[in-house]
């Protein structure tokens, strides 16, 4: 598939939680699996956070990976790799990775964001180019807006409806980033019966997305906000993530047992 990993972050990035407490750690890591069309395995993804420094500053680098599997590797395959390194107190991104392979179509584009001048230096590997573009304040890349999010809205605040806004860069644009909070609901896992709060992001209808509200989300109502399932109508089929095994939470995750 080939929007498999970039569907699966924008997503996930979404999640919320408290702003007074933390809701990840330094190595916590995600897997998932995809299924298109609700029966054909689509491919894996994964996500890892690691502490290191970036220029000496300290920060968090999180890798995301994508790949196909099955038959459909065979005749559309895939290997996507992202990274983010991001400030380990306010959560703004200092530089982003993009490595992709999708069928053939390739990017490798590395990000630089200077947020005292509000630019960002793209850096074009596979063309050797490089521009600078104007920037909002406090801009995220696609992976850090999850982490920033997650940190940074209290969900216990949100009524059915409420739209949450924040802006992105992603390649060469900036994006203005929205969704709609669902409500909650106990759904299946692999792990079990789990409470959650369910989202509805707007995405921008055309070849890949049937329209603009065409994504479905579900993550764990507990202070981890781990992103569980993800629905995606797309132009040609559908697009199923379900979170597989996961390590390194931060808080208990918590499943509802049957009596």
């Amino acid at each position: 598939m080939k929007k498999l990993l970039l569907i699966l972050i924008a997503i996930a990035s979404i999640n919320l939680a408290s702003a007074q407490e933390s809701a990840f750690q330094d190595g916590e890591w995600f897997k998932f699996k995809m299924s298109y069309s609700n029966f054909l395995k689509a491919g894996n993804a994964t996500l890892s956070v690691n502490k290191t420094k970036l220029e000496g500053k300290p920060v968090f680098h999180v890798v995301g990976k994508g790949w196909t599997t099955g038959m459909i590797k065979w005749f559309f395959k895939v290997t996507d790799r992202y990274e983010s390194y991001f400030d380990t107190e306010k959560l703004i991104p200092y530089r982003f990775i993009r490595n992709i392979d999708e069928g053939g179509h390739k990017k490798n584009i590395e990000i630089n964001f200077d947020h005292n001048a509000n630019t960002a230096l793209v850096h074009n590997k596979k063309h050797n180019t490089k521009k600078t573009i104007t920037t909002k304040p406090n801009v995220q890349d696609m992976v850090s807006m999850y982490y920033y999010l997650r940190n940074n809205i209290d969900a216990s605040t949100l009524k059915i409806g409420d739209e949450i806004k924040t802006d992105m860069f992603f390649d060469e644009e900036n994006y203005g980033f929205k969704l709609k909070y669902l409500g909650e609901e106990i759904i299946k896992t692999e792990f079990g019966k789990v409470a959650t709060l369910k989202f509805r992001p707007y995405v921008m209808a055309g070849r890949v997305f049937k329209e603009e509200e065409s994504l479905t989300l579900w993550v764990s109502k507990d202070k981890n906000k781990v992103p569980l399932r993800i629905k995606a109508d797309l132009a040609v089929g559908s697009l199923r993530a379900d979170l597989e095994s996961f390590k390194g939470l931060k808080h208990p995750f918590k499943i509802i047992f049957d009596n």
